[in-house]
């Protein structure tokens, strides 16, 4: 509560104590930009993000490639409904064990101790850190068959 009220802004009225008259406190000046330089910001931004633009077409590329290299489109299409329901199965059950009483604290607890682990054996060493981007690397080579 405290801290809310000390960051709240001062009172645009302050009542003199000696006198009966109000006196207006003067406002801080707020930066305004003009509307060029909030253009220049737009274009900023939009060729910040015209590298993903690249990414996202080869992604719909390559889906589009198997589509159409498909001889079992049936298959293509239940594989991806049972995707779907997969991953609506698996957000009831997390849901249905976050409402447990004692199991997502001791979860919690568990994933604390994994990320603690984790960071001891494969990040605060430098050795330790080079070993794991080589099984990363070993790991993205099998998944996309290099």
């Amino acid at each position: 509560m405290a801290s809310i009220i000390a960051s709240l802004p001062p009172p645009l009225l302050t009542h003199s104590r000696n006198t009966n008259t109000t006196l207006f406190r003067a406002l801080p000046k707020l930066p305004v930009s003009s509307v060029s330089e909030r253009q220049n910001r737009v274009a900023v931004v939009v060729k910040a993000t015209g590298e993903s633009s690249e990414s996202s077409t080869s992604i719909v590329k390559s889906v589009q490639n198997v589509w159409d290299n498909s001889e079992d489109r049936p298959a293509l299409v239940a594989l991806g409904f049972a995707a779907v329901v997969g991953l609506w199965t698996s957000t009831n059950l997390i849901t249905a064990i976050d409402k447990l009483p004692l199991i997502p604290s001791v979860l919690e607890f568990v994933g604390i101790l994994f990320s603690l682990w984790f960071i001891y054996r494969y990040l605060l060493f430098k050795p330790d850190r080079e070993e794991f981007f080589q099984i990363v690397n070993k790991s993205i080579s099998n998944i996309l068959g290099q």
